[in-house]
């Protein structure tokens, strides 16, 4: 995951002002775990929005 995309996702969970502030670890888990799923999410529409090369 790039870190564009992780500072993006913790935008959109609210999170962002604490990793700014005082870094991922103090992030907790269950919104890593959000952060996790929103990534795997976006991955999986990005590839249904692509052909298949089979």
């Amino acid at each position: 995951m790039s870190e564009q995309l992780k500072y993006e996702l913790a935008k959109e969970l609210g999170v962002y002002n604490t990793v700014m502030n005082e870094g991922w670890g103090s992030v907790p888990s269950r919104e890593c775990g959000n952060l996790v799923k929103m990534a795997i999410m976006k991955a999986e529409q990005t590839m249904g929005n692509q052909p298949n090369r089979y």
